[in-house]
This record gives C-alpha cells, structure tokens and sequence, in this order.
C-alpha cells in the first residue's frame, strides 16, 4: 500500500515552496509516516502554522519569491539539500483571467529560485514542477502523451509552464544545477480548493444533499483528463528526488482518462443522488484542450513509480472532505 512504502538514501534538509498549499500538506503527511529525521523549510506567501508531525522538523518563513533579495537570504541562512519546487498560480482559469500575474508566480519566481541557488554555488538537487497544460491540444491518435511529443500550449498558464521548464533546461545543462523536470498532470484529493474542478463538483454534490442548494453549474463536461490522487503524486515527487536523472522530464501521471461528465456520474454514485447540472458559459474557457491522457512508463522505469489509489478512492475521500468542511 502506498502507505507503507518508504524512503531510502534521501537528503534530510528539504526546501518546500508553496509550503501552505494543497500538494505540500499532503507531502508533509507523506514524509512524517515514513520518514525518519527530515528537516523541513517551508516557504509560502501565506500564514501558515504546520501542525505537528512526526518525525518532521519544520521551520516556515512568510515569504514572497518574486522579492529576490528575501528568497536568497532565505536560501543562504537554511542551504537546503533538496528543493521541491510547489508554488504557483496553478489555475488555468485564473491565467486566463489575470495572465500577467499567473505567468510572474509561474516563471519568475522560479528563475529567482534558481538564480539564488546559482550565484551561492549551493550544492541541492531542485524539482521543477511542472504541467500537462504545456502539451495543449493532440489528436486522440496520437495520444497517450509522452515526454517526446512536442509542446503546443494554449493557454496563459501553460505558457508560463513551458517557460520555467526550458529556463529549468537551461540551467541543467548550461549552470550545472542538478535539476529535474515533471509534467504533472490533473491532481485531486481531500483538502483541494473549490476553484479546482472536481473539488468544486463534490462541494456542490455535498451541498445539494443537504439541501442547502438546487443548483449544480460546471463548464464543459465533455474534457477528458488524466486524474491523479495527490498522494500517489506526493510519492512520485520524493522518488524523483531519489533516482530521477538531472536535467530530465518526467510525466506524472495515471495513464487513464475520465471525462468530467464521467466523474460526476461516479461522484453521484458515490454520493447516492442524481440530479441534473447547468452549463454556465461563464465556466467555459477560451480555449480548452478536449483530451490530456498521458503515459508514465519512462518514471515508472526510472524511479519504479506508479499510481495505487483508484479514482473511486479519490472522489470517495473528495466528498467526505466536504461533508466534513460543511458541517
């Protein structure tokens, strides 16, 4: 079980930004179950006091990457082993809506990052993550998506995604810094924000059950996408740390595709209520990519990674979270 399995021969001191963030909690869960004696740095723009756990030490700074000057003083006082890139404006939506500051809390608070790690000649291996997004739009015959497929993205986010990957290129192979790349495609699990899609139908679906609403609004339920349960994701990060080569791209991924309209019938399910849902074009994106299904055989190669924990699992533990956050 994916619980039960454990982390070897890794660096102890470990820098995480977006420290408050969805992807970060469950990460802090992950390694408090199964790691021993892990010193940890957190970085987040936000308040955000960790509660305690297990074998963990934690340290948190309030922070914001785009001030330079903070991030390196930051980065020189703690001199991380290992830095897990998390921070982001992740969001598509949100590009669309405000590119300009999605594509400086993409792009330019990495290339702070790593121009930090640059100039103190700071001996860390860096996780760049990454995004799906960067692939935009592939004919259903073409797909799974591979690392080799070229990149074509679409939208304001996945421009910005694209951007930071070849700065992480780069800086690999022109610096020396001992970087690795994912593309990590759809993340769900407890614990995600409303703005998020599938966290957004469970709260609605948990919503009308209990009857403080009639009304279930979502975008285009004809997209397809590869969904991945956070704590399978948390799993291949630390792997990648361990055994992923510098300077390479990893798709992180389940190999498997749902369209939305799939999802909230399995949720409804679930749930144990059908009803119908509302179209709002306010939901719809300018542009949208119908499919994303992507292939994990070069990670589960390479650092013996694959997904575990079932979809049914994920919207199950999705909508008992809002059951819970509701009451």
């Amino acid at each position: 079980m994916w619980e039960d399995q454990c982390i070897e021969n890794l660096m102890q001191k470990i820098l995480i930004t977006g420290f408050s963030g969805f992807v970060s909690s469950h990460l802090l869960q992950y390694l408090s179950r199964t790691g021993t004696g892990f010193e940890i740095i957190g970085i987040s723009r936000n308040n955000f006091t960790p509660g305690p756990y297990k074998n963990l030490q934690i340290k948190g700074y309030k922070a914001d990457l785009k001030n330079t000057e903070l991030a390196r003083q930051i980065i020189q006082t703690e001199k991380p082993e290992a830095i897990i890139h998390l921070a982001s404006e992740s969001s598509v939506a949100y590009s669309w809506q405000q590119p300009v500051s999605s594509f400086q809390n993409n792009t330019n608070i990495f290339l702070n990052l790593v121009e930090t790690v640059r100039h103190l000649k700071l001996p860390c291996r860096i996780l760049s993550v990454g995004s799906s997004e960067e692939y935009g739009i592939f004919a259903p015959g073409t797909l799974p998506l591979t690392e080799e497929h070229e990149l074509n993205p679409i939208s304001p986010y996945a421009v910005a995604r694209v951007s930071q990957e070849m700065l992480s290129k780069i800086y690999a192979q022109g610096y020396g810094l001992d970087i690795i790349m994912t593309r990590s495609f759809n993340h769900i699990g407890p614990g995600q924000k409303d703005n998020f899609v599938v966290s957004s139908f469970a709260e609605q679906i948990v919503k009308i059950k209990k009857g403080v609403s009639a009304v279930f609004e979502t975008g285009n339920v004809d997209i397809v996408r590869d969904f991945l349960d956070v704590r399978d994701v948390v799993i291949a990060y630390m792997q990648l740390l361990e055994h992923g080569r510098r300077g390479e791209i990893y798709n992180v991924c389940s190999g498997v595709g749902y369209s939305l309209k799939e999802i909230i019938i399995k949720m409804m399910q679930i749930a144990g209520i059908s009803f119908d849902y509302t179209v709002n074009p306010a939901l719809i994106r300018p542009s949208d990519n119908p499919v994303i299904v992507g292939d994990n055989t070069k990670i589960l190669n390479e650092c013996n990674w694959q997904p575990v924990i079932a979809i049914e699992k994920s919207l199950r533990d999705i909508l008992a979270y809002w059951e819970q956050k509701l009451n």
